[in-house]
């Protein structure tokens, strides 16, 4: 006898039981199909948890040239102009967006072409060159002048960003950076920039409206105009007070800012790795952490082929005398990627982090060619700046030159300038993951999650409002 014929024998008070026991069974294993979200409203998958801590990220984009014109000078099809980028960190990170608005940068330089007040309300964007010509003919790189702009952007509302100034500056500004209080502006400079006696920093005073005084150009001792650059540089987290870092003579150096805008060298000259190219206070202020690419005219390619590179601690007031001389003095120093351009120390101070280049930005028809870039992490102590390496960790993607922890220090952002799919367009805000191990805690790993924000194609300075 057929199912359906037992079925139609059964009573009526039988067959509804059988019904909605079928019913209920449906029921539970549709929830158990579904995703976390449609399980319990206002619900959190734990496997996509970002609990990345800020107010928003700033970070600008270079869309003027593909990666690969530092080794052969083609800049490559055009993909929309230079831009700074606001991500709000509220709400779902699913969800979050970036909303840009145009700011000449370029990427021909230190990631450090932007900066922001402390209170997050302005930010600043140094163009090192000029964008490509407005065509879409093919072009390289001596097609891009000089720059000498400084672009003021409000971020009141940081959905709807808003250029406030552009401003003629020096030729071809490095770095820029705003003090702890937020008055003070400074910006460096490369020698080759000017036609002689080209100053190697700029201070600006900024007023309570946001607007900027005239530059003052100090002489820096140990700064020779035509000379040196002063590739980047970064204020003491409570005085006005510069640690300072020489391209080519491998060296920093410290500098007290006057009320008037002097800059006085505060102690001894500190010998550090090769190449030196972001520096930073540790949020205490009592060392600086410094990266040291292995780039010069004696390696192949200059810098194509550079071996790992090294991040280094100097300790500020290492030693002072009776007389209230200062020694300043290196600490420590760990192992790299190749090519560690970008750095970040976490607010607490118990991290630092490279982003390094490896050699994912040559052409792909180059033997030599990474087809990845890689993020080192390191343990910081910061009272004795002592650095304990944690690994280098490779990931997909091209050229990264900049990263921010967030407030927690547990979870950090990288700019990717471009993606080895040519398919997708622009580049993105990637987000990682620092986890040890429950039961190994030695066992810490950075991981990159499925969390990113796309952005315009070639970010490479970030900043985080926190």
């Amino acid at each position: 006898m057929s199912g359906r014929a037992q079925i139609k024998r059964l009573s009526p008070g039988t067959k509804e039981i059988i019904l909605k026991t079928l019913l209920a069974t449906l029921a539970v294993s549709t929830a158990l199909l579904a995703p976390a979200s449609a399980q319990e409203a206002g619900s959190r998958d734990a496997r996509g948890q970002l609990d990345f801590e800020g107010r928003y990220i700033v970070s600008v984009q270079d869309a003027d040239m593909v990666s690969s014109a530092y080794v052969n000078g083609q800049l490559g099809p055009r993909e929309g102009r230079d831009t700074l980028a606001v991500i709000p960190l509220d709400g779902d990170p699913r969800d979050w967006t970036a909303s840009e608005v145009f700011a000449s940068n370029s990427v021909a330089g230190p990631p450090a072409a932007v900066d922001i007040t402390p209170d997050g309300r302005l930010a600043f964007v140094v163009e090192t060159f000029t964008p490509r010509p407005d065509d879409d003919d093919p072009h390289s790189f001596s097609d891009k002048s000089i720059g000498s702009t400084l672009t003021v952007v409000s971020l009141a509302n940081p959905t709807a960003p808003e250029v406030r100034d552009r401003l003629k500056i020096g030729d071809r500004p490095l770095a820029v950076r705003v003090n702890t209080t937020g008055d003070i502006l400074a910006i460096s400079y490369a020698f080759e920039g000017g036609s002689g006696g080209q100053t190697p920093m700029q201070l600006f005073r900024i007023n309570a409206d946001g607007t900027l005084s005239d530059p003052v150009s100090p002489t820096i001792e140990g700064y020779p105009l035509g000379e040196d650059n002063i590739m980047d540089m970064d204020w003491h987290p409570e005085e006005n007070l510069l640690a300072i870092i020489d391209q080519f003579g491998n060296s920093m150096r410290f500098a007290r800012v006057t009320d008037d805008l002097a800059v006085e060298p505060f102690g001894n000259v500190v010998d550090i790795d090769r190449a030196p190219y972001r520096v930073m206070f540790t949020p205490d202020g009592s060392h600086v952490v410094a990266n040291a690419l292995y780039w010069g005219p004696d390696i192949a390619g200059r810098w194509i082929e550079a071996p790992r590179g090294q991040v280094v601690t100097v300790r500020m007031n290492a030693e002072v005398s009776d007389d209230g001389a200062v020694r300043h003095a290196l600490v420590d120093r760990v192992m790299t990627g190749v090519s560690p351009e970008g750095l970040a120390v976490s607010p607490d101070g118990r991290w630092v982090a490279t982003t390094n280049l490896e050699r994912s930005y040559l052409p792909y028809d180059d033997p030599r060619i990474t087809w990845y870039s890689s993020v080192t992490l390191a343990a910081l102590d910061q009272e004795t700046g002592d650095l304990t390496e944690i690994g280098t960790f490779n990931y997909d993607g091209i050229l990264p030159e900049a990263a921010v922890f967030d407030n927690s220090g547990n979870y950090l952002a990288v700019a990717n300038y471009d993606h080895f799919d040519d398919r997708v367009a622009g580049s993105s805000i990637d987000f990682w993951r620092i986890q040890a191990d429950p039961l190994d805690p030695g066992n810490t790993q950075l991981i990159k999650t499925e969390h990113s924000v796309p952005v315009a194609r070639g970010a490479h300075s970030m900043v985080i409002a926190r």
